[in-house]
């Protein structure tokens, strides 16, 4: 196996691209052996398995910086990093983290656990490297539902404004590019960040100091060829260089374009299109009950977990019986509907339920605002998350003497997720 023969990713830059692809079909077996004994995120790291080696492949870690958003995609990383002969510890008593860990390794390099903080440490990072003298890159992996925090677009309009040397990879499994478009796309990307293109783009910069208006034109004609072509336009407005849609499961293709805008200055945005669960078929069928499992059966994929009823259930069944005597009830969740046993009610009820994404602060605050207008909101979020929320559980709702129902999940100590999870 090719796996065995990596020990660090010095040991991945020897591989071709064939073989940087036989050791993607390889890794994926593996991690989805070890989670099937021991529970854990499995479906999204399915789907970050060749962006995370392309990353390794191109860029020089630990001397460049990874961070990953949330960190639960980063099982990849541990077994590409020295630590896949301890793999089978993760998330169990003295053995790996499950999240990124500093203690546990050099190449995790911040202790992450929950979402949208990414790209806020990537532009204090680039920051610092330029006060420092640092000549490290400086890279946020950070996924679509992570982008739809707050914090992330906070971060990216600082970002924008700073000007700051940093890769922003949005690693999106949501979309679907259709073919037609979505080859133009990859084509034109292909060229865009090409070092011909790139050459030319900054040729031009220097030339045209003392024409703006000329440069100005320019600049809008390229900006309106990728908005035709691209979802990008957000990302340019934000003062970001947007580079995409790539195909996330084509390591060549990622390798190419990590290679292209590693030559490239300022803030940049990689939009890689993946999938959830990939290579395994009953993660693809159902990635939300795969995103945090507990151990399964390989072969069928159902749990192995004792079938009694947990809190979390008793609550979903009560709130369905309440929701049946009062049409007023209405539940709200931050991208968490399945784990805070809300996804019966959601089915039942989907005119009544809010699922907010990863939106606290609005989420609460909208809620207070629900019960102002006479309905009775529910608001089922985990503990470690509902922390980000205090303000406005304070001042939105306990001082406006609010009827709002909080049904807080996972409190106190969690066990395997560790200590960025206690409640």
């Amino acid at each position: 196996m090719l796996l065995e023969t990596i020990n660090s990713p010095a040991d991945l830059k020897k591989l071709s691209f064939p073989q940087l692809v036989e050791l993607a079909a390889e890794i994926r077996p593996f991690i989805t052996n070890v989670i099937s004994g021991t529970g854990g995120h499995l479906a999204s790291n399915l789907g970050a398995v060749e962006l995370t080696i392309a990353l390794h492949y191109v860029f020089d870690t630990p001397h460049d910086k990874i961070i990953w958003d949330v960190g639960h995609q980063c099982y990849t990383c541990k077994l590409l990093t020295g630590r896949r002969d301890s793999f089978h510890t993760i998330r169990q008593d003295g053995g790996l983290s499950g999240f990124p860990c500093k203690a546990e390794s050099p190449y995790d390099i911040f202790d992450t656990g929950h979402a949208s903080n990414s790209i806020s440490i990537a532009t204090g990072l680039a920051e610092s490297k330029v006060k420092t003298g640092s000549t490290s890159k400086i890279i946020a992996v950070i996924g679509d539902g992570s982008l739809t925090g707050g914090m992330s677009f906070e971060a990216l309009n600082h970002a924008g404004h700073l000007r700051s040397d940093l890769i922003v990879v949005l690693n999106d499994n949501e979309m679907s590019i259709s073919k037609n478009v979505g080859g133009l796309a990859t084509h034109l990307n292909r060229i865009m960040t090409g070092e011909f293109m790139s050459n030319i783009r900054e040729e031009l910069k220097s030339r045209m100091k003392n024409m703006p208006t000329i440069y100005k034109t320019a600049r809008f004609l390229e900006e309106t060829v990728k908005g035709i072509f691209g979802p990008g336009m957000l990302f340019e407005e934000l003062g970001f260089t947007y580079v995409g849609p790539v195909d996330g499961h084509n390591i060549e293709h990622l390798c190419e374009t990590f290679r292209n805008i590693s030559r490239l200055k300022g803030p940049l945005l990689v939009h890689v299109i993946t999938r959830k669960g990939k290579g395994y078929v009953h993660a693809e069928d159902d990635p939300e009950r795969f995103h945090g499992i507990s151990t399964f059966e390989l072969t069928t994929g159902n749990s192995l977990s004792k079938g009694t009823k947990t809190y979390t259930d008793v609550f979903g069944d009560t709130i369905m019986d309440l929701a049946r005597m009062d049409d007023r009830v209405v539940a709200v969740t931050a991208a968490m509907g399945l784990g805070t046993g809300l996804d019966k009610f959601s089915d039942m009820f989907p005119d009544r339920f809010y699922d907010i994404g990863i939106a606290e602060q609005h989420g609460v605050t909208f809620s207070a605002a629900l019960a102002l207008g006479g309905l009775k909101p529910f608001v089922a979020i985990y503990s470690t998350f509902l922390q980000r929320a205090y303000d406005q559980i304070i001042l939105d709702v306990c001082l406006q003497n609010l009827p709002v129902v909080f049904a807080v999940d996972r409190s106190g100590i969690v066990g395997q997720d560790g200590p960025t999870h206690h409640g």
